[in-house]
């Protein structure tokens, strides 16, 4: 059925202006039919991603759920429960996932659904800051986060598998790239609303209207995406989640490079962890000015446009030294970090400075990590092998996250200095392991 060139045009000029191809249908790594397809694909993918990745900005659980909690009077356990529940249970189902998705031909349904059910969480969640507060407030949002983070999951296997069947090699992480700096930019102004009207944060409703907004975002997504030309795949290895688990974890065993990449990737996943600790350091040392959600929001977002297009590019050339650089950038944030932690004397004028431009760097060599691991998983996968690779890689990683998690909190005990120099070895040791990868991209 031919389609309106209304609706092809502009995703065709998307891929146009940011691909920088002379050539835009060669190919590698994906079908012939595919390939035609691919300037349009290209295009529903950046708008989709880059209005999920907005939507995560708005709805942060490290920033603006935390904040939402605190201000609805929710239990402190509550809110120590936002980040775990997270990210943990986006990634711990993903092998039944897995399996239940590669009996089917046509996966890009997985992912609409899954973002329909992200948007329709969200919008729960406003609904309960708006009629609840205290204690019913928080863990019924901790609940909905529970919900949001399946369906995250269920996006995670659906959009690697599809962006591998639509979008050609040393094109994916550029793509991913530009979305991350889109939403960059968005966040961007989010945290100069949030500076320059110091009001705007204070009350529940502007997170309420924060999560209506992420709620509209993800919803336009899924129906962004449901335009996607994806031809039906392999259907193979379709068996029983618990089958496909076993044999999931026998192919880890087996498997020398998914097995050395998981090590990279289960050490880097402390770029993440670290960044609690450093604003915790910085509060403890000037103040709680520092710890503001604008200027949180401002150095996160700037990082992200700033580094993400340039981080994606390179992950198109080179993923695992993307995933080295990430992690090396993070482990020298977390030492300059720890240092000042002894240098700064208590509320001192350069506290805010230091500690802004260290949270700003750690959040470059995060999303560094994370666009580099994405793009060497995409990579290093096969057609046949790409569904299973990453549920059981994000599956193990959502455990390592657990432990993490609570080494991290244990670690507290020690004092934030501690905790910051300990995730800056690991981001160090996850930087020479990355090294050790294959070059995928070849």
């Amino acid at each position: 059925m031919p389609r309106a060139l209304a609706i092809e045009a502009p995703f065709s000029t998307l891929h146009d202006l940011l691909s920088g191809d002379e050539d835009a249908r060669a190919c590698r790594d994906i079908s012939d039919s595919a390939c035609q397809e691919q300037p349009r694909s290209f295009g529903i993918h950046l708008v989709s991603l880059s209005l999920t990745k907005i939507g995560d900005g708005l709805a942060d659980a490290k920033l603006v759920l935390s904040w939402l909690l605190d201000a609805l009077g929710a239990p402190a356990l509550a809110v120590a429960m936002l980040v775990p529940v997270r990210e943990s249970l986006s990634l711990l189902p993903q092998l039944a996932v897995a399996g239940w998705m590669r009996r089917r031909a046509v996966r890009k349904w997985f992912w609409v659904a899954g973002s329909a059910g992200q948007g329709a969480s969200l919008a729960a969640m406003a609904l309960a800051a708006w009629m609840l507060e205290g204690a019913a407030a928080g863990w019924t949002i901790v609940a909905l986060l529970a919900v949001f983070s399946l369906a995250r999951g269920v996006c995670s296997v659906a959009s690697k598998d599809v962006l591998g069947k639509t979008i050609a090699k040393q094109r994916r992480g550029t793509l991913t790239g530009y979305a991350s700096a889109a939403a960059g930019v968005a966040v961007i102004v989010l945290g100069l609303v949030l500076q320059f009207e110091p009001g705007a944060g204070r009350g529940v409703e502007f997170f309420i209207y924060l999560l209506i907004v992420g709620a509209a975002l993800w919803l336009l997504a899924a129906g962004t995406f449901a335009l996607l030309e994806e031809y039906p795949g392999a259907t193979e290895g379709g068996e029983s989640a618990l089958r496909l688990a076993l044999d999931s974890l026998k192919s880890l065993a087996e498997d020398r490079t998914l097995r050395l990449f998981l090590y990279a990737r289960a050490l880097l996943v402390s770029t993440a962890l670290m960044a609690p600790f450093v604003t915790l350091l910085a509060r403890d040392l000037g103040g709680t000015a520092l710890g503001d959600l604008g200027i949180l929001i401002l150095a996160s977002g700037i990082a992200s446009s700033l580094s993400a297009s340039v981080w994606g590019r390179w992950s198109d050339t080179s993923s695992r030294k993307v995933m080295a650089a990430g992690g090396a950038l993070a482990a020298v944030a977390g030492l300059i970090a720890t240092g000042a932690a002894f240098i700064l004397p208590q509320g001192g004028t350069w506290v805010p400075y230091v500690f802004g431009a260290i949270y700003f760097v750690l959040s470059v060599a995060h999303t560094g990590v994370r666009l580099g691991r994405k793009t060497h998983l995409v990579d290093m996968a096969g057609s046949e092998q790409r569904a299973s690779y990453v549920a059981v890689s994000n599956t193990l990683i959502g455990i390592v996250l657990l432990i993490g998690g609570s080494l991290g909190m244990l670690a507290e005990a020690a004092g934030p200095a501690a905790s910051v120099l300990a995730f800056a070895v690991l981001a160090g040791l996850g930087a020479l392991t990355s090294l050790g990868l294959e070059e995928v991209q070849q």
